[in-house]
C-alpha cells in the first residue's frame, strides 16, 4: 500500500514532464511519417483514349453574308440597271462602264493574233517547202562540184591542166558545200523545233495572250452579281468615275448561313478547308450545331495578329440572328488511343525539352516527355509516359527531383 501511494505521488510531481514527453513523442512520430512518406501532393493519372485537338475562337453570324461589290478597273459608269433593295440573280449586270476604248483594244489584239497565225502558215506552207527545194538544189550542186573537182584533179595529175584550174575546181566545191550547209540550216530553222518556227509560235502565243487580256478587261467593264440575293446598298450613279478598291454596292446573297471567326495567326498552320467544327451561340450555350470550314483569308490582320476564316452552317438553328456572337471549336487533328496528361502538369511546355514529375514508389522523378497534340487543357504524350502513370498535377508546385511525396486527389484527365 505504501509503495502504491509513493508511486502516485511521484506521478503527480512529474505530471508536466510526462505530458511534454508524450507530446514530443507524438510529434516525432508524425514528423517521421511525414519524412518517410512525404507531404500530401496532388497528382493526376495519365489516361489513354481517343483525342481530338481543337482550335477555339469566337466569331459572329452572317446570315446571309454580305458581298461588297466594286470595279476592277478605272472608268466612267455608263449605266446602273439595278436599284437598292432589288432582288438580283447570279450573273445579272449591276454596273456597266463605258467600253468603247476597251472594244477597240480587243479588235487590235485580235488582228495581231490573225497576223501571227498568217505568218505561221506562211512559214509552214511556203518557207519550209522552199527551203526543202533549196536544199535539194544545193545538194545537187555540191555533188556536181565534187565530181568536177575529181576530174580536174585527175587531169592535173596527168599534166593536162594547170594549178589555176585545180584551184578553181576546189573553190567551186567549197562554195557548193557551204551553200548546202546554209540550205540545211534554213530548212531546220523552218521545221518544227527550229528557231524560225519557235520565234513565230512564240509571237502567236504572245498575241493570243494580249487578246485574252483585252477580252478580260472588256469583261471587267460589266460588273456582274456573284450570286443571287438582295442589293442592300448602292453608292454609284451613271456618270461617276470609279476606281478599283471602292465599295459601290453591297449584296446580301440568299441561301447559306456563314460564321466569320478571327483565329490567332499562330494556329494558321493547323487550319485546312473542310475541317468540321462545333458551334454554340453565347445566348444558347447548351445548344451546339455543326459547321464546316470553307474559307481562310490569305492575309493576316497585322493589328490583331489574327486570320479571318469562314464556316458554312448547312442546318442553322432557327434562333440564329445576324451578327450574333458564337463560340467555335474547330477540330484540326485527332488521334486514336492517345496517351494524355494535363497540360498544367508539364514543365518547360514550350521548349524543346518538356518534362513532368512522375510519381514512382513515393518519389517524384523528373521524366522527359515528347508531346504531340495539345487542346483544352490536355497534351498528348508520344514518349515518356504510359496509361495509369501518376504525375504531379501542377507544374507550379515546387517539388525537387527524387523528393518523397504522398499522392492525394488523383485527378483523371477527361
Amino acid at each position: 500500500m505504501t509503495c502504491i501511494m509513493l508511486l502516485l505521488h511521484n506521478l503527480r510531481s512529474h505530471r508536466l514532464q510526462i505530458v511534454v514527453g508524450l507530446v514530443l513523442l507524438g510529434g516525432m512520430g508524425w514528423g517521421g511519417q511525414r519524412w518517410l512518406l512525404g507531404p500530401p501532393t496532388p497528382v493526376a493519372v495519365v489516361v489513354q483514349r481517343d483525342f481530338v485537338q481543337t482550335v477555339v475562337a469566337s466569331g459572329r453570324i452572317e446570315s446571309p453574308h454580305r458581298v461588297e461589290v466594286g470595279v476592277q478597273l478605272t472608268g466612267t459608269v455608263q449605266a446602273v440597271p439595278v436599284q437598292e433593295g432589288q432582288n438580283v440573280s447570279a450573273g445579272q449586270v449591276l454596273i456597266q462602264l463605258e467600253d468603247a476604248e476597251l472594244r477597240a483594244s480587243l479588235r487590235q489584239a485580235e488582228l495581231a493574233v490573225s497576223q501571227a497565225q498568217a505568218k505561221l502558215r506562211q512559214l509552214r506552207e511556203v518557207q519550209a517547202p522552199v527551203a526543202e527545194q533549196t536544199l535539194s538544189q544545193a545538194q545537187a550542186n555540191q555533188e556536181a562540184a565534187t565530181r568536177g573537182l575529181q576530174r580536174t584533179q585527175n587531169l592535173f595529175d596527168q599534166g593536162f591542166l594547170g594549178q589555176a584550174a585545180l584551184d578553181e575546181a576546189q573553190r567551186a566545191e567549197h562554195v557548193a558545200r557551204a551553200q548546202r550547209k546554209v540550205a540545211q540550216q534554213q530548212l531546220n530553222s523552218a521545221r518544227a523545233g527550229g528557231s524560225d518556227m519557235a520565234a513565230t509560235e512564240s509571237a502567236l502565243l504572245q498575241a493570243q495572250a494580249g487578246a485574252e487580256l483585252a477580252a478580260a478587261r472588256l469583261r471587267y467593264a460589266k460588273v456582274l452579281a456573284p450570286a443571287a440575293g438582295s442589293l442592300i446598298a448602292r453608292q454609284v450613279e451613271p456618270g461617276d468615275v470609279v476606281q478599283p478598291g471602292k465599295v459601290l454596292m453591297v449584296l446580301s446573297p440568299a441561301g447559306e448561313t456563314q460564321l466569320v471567326v478571327q483565329i490567332d495567326e499562330k494556329h494558321l498552320n493547323l487550319l485546312h478547308l473542310g475541317q468540321e467544327a462545333w458551334v454554340s451561340a453565347d445566348a444558347y450555350p447548351d445548344q451546339r450545331f455543326a459547321a464546316t470550314l470553307v474559307y481562310i483569308n490569305p492575309g493576316v490582320d497585322a493589328q490583331r495578329g489574327s486570320v479571318e476564316v469562314k464556316l458554312r452552317v448547312t442546318q442553322p438553328p432557327t434562333y440564329l440572328k445576324q451578327d450574333m456572337t458564337v463560340s467555335v471549336d474547330i477540330a484540326v487533328a485527332q488521334r486514336s488511343q492517345a496517351v494524355l496528361v494535363p497540360t498544367e502538369a508539364v514543365h518547360d511546355l514550350d521548349t524543346l525539352a518538356p518534362w513532368v514529375l512522375k510519381v514512382v514508389q513515393g518519389q517524384a522523378l523528373r521524366t522527359p516527355v515528347q508531346l504531340g497534340l495539345r487542346s483544352q487543357g490536355l497534351s498528348e504524350v508520344l514518349q515518356g509516359l504510359a496509361a495509369d502513370d501518376q504525375v504531379l498535377a501542377n507544374a507550379a508546385l515546387r517539388v525537387d527531383d527524387k523528393a518523397r511525396v504522398r499522392p492525394v486527389s488523383k485527378l483523371v484527365a477527361k
